[in-house]
């Protein structure tokens, strides 16, 4: 399924999909580890076009490249290509693709931008983040996640907390549970920042349990995983950031209260919704989560090359 495609929405992963890339990302992981100097893709190109901020989701397809043994080029910032003359984001993929990249990651603020990337390039695209729409190779990572610290992701018990209305990994991710069996999902947020329609419309049509909340005591002890996530400061008037800021907030004595506490995971970048002194907790598997992100892009980058 995998060889020669776009990835631009989570909805494309089958189960089987899913577990495929798992599989392939422990082989590989095993394979760094043990200081094995992969060489499968060498003679490949990825091209990485990030018109919008990024340091994990670049930085990692970078790395997983390089440790393939592949190259990269880097767009680079704004200020540095014709963008700065006013050449428009999509003319910029048109003369890239042109050069015979073998595969494209793009970022873009506009939502369904990845989908406008893949009809333009013949090389694969693979959407690393359109606007608040989805990151759907964020939601594999954070499925991997899972599953290397349960050994499962049937029957999990994943609680999202923050912004879930314009936090384009909230979709992505309930998009790929979605998949898995008996799994249970809480939607922790005010009202204002509860998750869009067409999300809850697929969680009911793959008749996925889902409840919604606005305080996460009333969940917390039910939960496998709290999925913190920050509040979409670029994507919200500023009147209203400074209103719900500070809404949620996890810090280490907040957690210690309850009897049972989930792991932790957050895409990052943090900002205030979750405190730096919860890093000492075994349940804070942010950063890990972070490393787990080069694997998965790494057996990504594999499959979709056919290496």
């Amino acid at each position: 399924m995998y060889k020669g495609m776009d990835v631009v929405s989570a909805l494309q992963f089958s189960r089987s999909d899913v577990e495929l890339l798992i599989q392939v990302a422990e082989d590989l992981r095993r394979a760094v580890e043990r200081g094995e100097r992969l060489d499968i893709a060498r003679g490949r190109v990825m091209f990485t076009a990030f018109f919008e901020p990024s340091t994990r989701t670049r930085l990692s397809f970078q790395f997983a490249m390089v440790k393939l043994g592949g190259s990269v080029v880097d767009l680079g910032p704004e200020e540095v290509s014709s963008m700065a003359k006013g050449e428009t984001p999509e003319d910029t993929l048109r003369t890239v693709d042109s050069y015979g990249p073998d595969l494209v990651v793009v970022r873009h603020r506009e939502p369904g931008f990845a989908k406008k990337a893949a009809e333009i390039c013949k090389a694969p695209v693979i959407n690393a983040g359109d606007g608040y729409n989805e990151h759907p190779t964020q939601a594999l990572l954070d499925v991997y996640t899972i599953w290397r610290v349960f050994g499962r992701v049937d029957g999990v018990k994943v609680g999202m907390m923050g912004d879930l209305r314009y936090g384009r990994t909230i979709s992505s991710l309930s998009y790929t549970l979605s998949n898995f069996r008996d799994v249970e999902i809480y939607f922790i947020s005010p009202k204002e920042l509860s998750p869009r329609e067409e999300v809850l419309k697929v969680l009911d049509q793959r008749r996925v349990k889902y409840e919604l909340y606005e305080k996460p005591d009333d969940v917390m002890e039910k939960l496998d995983v709290l999925y913190v996530t920050r509040l979409q400061k670029e994507r919200m008037k500023p009147e209203d950031y400074e209103r719900l800021k500070g809404s949620y907030i996890i810090t280490y004595d907040y957690l210690k209260k309850f009897s049972r506490i989930p792991i932790i995971l957050h895409p990052l970048p943090r900002v205030w919704e979750l405190t730096t002194d919860v890093d000492v907790l075994p349940q804070a598997m942010y950063f890990e989560q972070a490393k787990n992100g080069l694997y998965t892009r790494m057996a990504l980058i594999k499959l979709i090359l056919g290496l």
